[in-house]
């Protein structure tokens, strides 16, 4: 059974940095391409980042650009992401996802496993 969790969610204020992280469990990490995605509410999640299952290929969402950095380390199972220079409309729920492909794709749908999510709150 496949678990993903993430954690290092909290509140900072605008121009702030925070690290999240997604432990995986119950799969074939090495072959998985891993994303993050987020939710604000009354919107639509949205994706973030993604990073392939080599870790050689990074995506991002041009809203992110520049500020956050997706990686991951296979002999970990875990997958992160470096939130920095953040802004109140970085606001939302984060969550890490995985599919078995070796590609990153940018819709929701195309992930089976999904984390419980962790908060990020951005204020001031």
């Amino acid at each position: 059974q496949v678990h993903l969790v993430e954690s290092g969610g909290g509140s900072v204020q605008p121009g702030g940095s925070l690290r999240l992280s997604c432990a995986a469990s119950g799969l074939t990490f090495s072959i998985y391409a891993m994303g993050w995605f987020r939710q604000a509410p009354g919107k639509e999640r949205e994706f973030v980042a993604g990073i392939n299952s080599y870790g050689m290929t990074t995506y991002y969402d041009g809203s992110v650009k520049g500020r956050f950095a997706i990686s991951r380390d296979n002999t970990k199972n875990a997958v992160y992401l470096q939130m920095n220079s953040l802004k109140p409309e970085d606001t939302a729920v984060y969550y890490c996802a995985a599919r078995a492909s070796r590609t990153v794709l940018p819709s929701s749908g195309q992930y089976p496993y999904w984390g419980q999510g962790t908060q990020v709150t951005v204020s001031s």
